[in-house]
């Protein structure tokens, strides 16, 4: 499963809350940096057979011209010669849809034949990466609205009154701007921070 789309908006969280729901039931994670990806395919072989079940979590994931450790994930995804064990999940998170950046001069291969497009080899490479995932979740920005319930929720979490919250919904829209981002992450921070300036309630 490949999980995209703006930074903050609760990617990463997911994957967790999906573990800490079914943990009791033998669900495990195992999670990889990018530059450990080339061991993936003996990580797999590792955990096959086990009687748990195991995701292997690839989070913020993303390749830079000249990368290679693509290619163990890519032949994980499509189980190389063997089918891939029945026990293991890959889940990645990333900001960028198709993981790997492409370039104006690689769509200059693109041809056209009567009304077929037939894209370049790089392209088709490129693309073929995120096309493993059997399932995509996009997230996207937060309107206005959501951003504020955010904020409003986790100021209650973090015992802010209700006076305070509606008073401080400009401000909070104010914190966000200043960041670039309406996102849960950026709601989350604000209210830890209103909640750190509060007068601590008298004994």
């Amino acid at each position: 499963m490949l999980l995209t789309g703006a930074r903050g908006c609760g990617k990463s969280s997911l994957v967790k809350a999906v573990l800490n729901e079914f943990s009791a039931d033998g669900l495990r994670l195992i999670e990889v940096d990018k530059h450990d990806l080339v061991d993936l395919p003996d990580i797999v072989d590792l955990v096959d057979g086990r009687p748990e079940k195991f995701i292997i979590f690839c989070d913020d994931l993303s390749f830079e011209a000249g990368e290679t450790a693509y290619k163990a994930l890519k032949s994980v995804l499509d189980g190389s010669v063997a089918a891939p064990p029945a026990n293991v999940l890959i889940y990645a998170t990333s900001n960028r849809r198709h993981l790997m950046p492409e370039y104006m001069a690689e769509n200059l291969e693109v041809q056209r034949v009567g009304d077929e497009i037939h894209p370049g080899e790089a392209v088709e490479e490129k693309v073929s990466l995120s096309e493993r995932f059997g399932l995509w979740i996009s997230f996207y920005p937060f309107s206005q609205d959501d951003y504020l319930a955010v904020f409003a929720h986790w100021a209650r979490q973090f015992g802010v009154t209700e006076t305070v919250i509606a008073g401080s919904e400009r401000e909070a829209l104010n914190w966000a701007l200043s960041r670039g981002s309406r996102s849960g992450r950026v709601a989350w921070q604000f209210a830890r921070d209103l909640a750190g300036r509060q007068p601590e309630a008298s004994a």
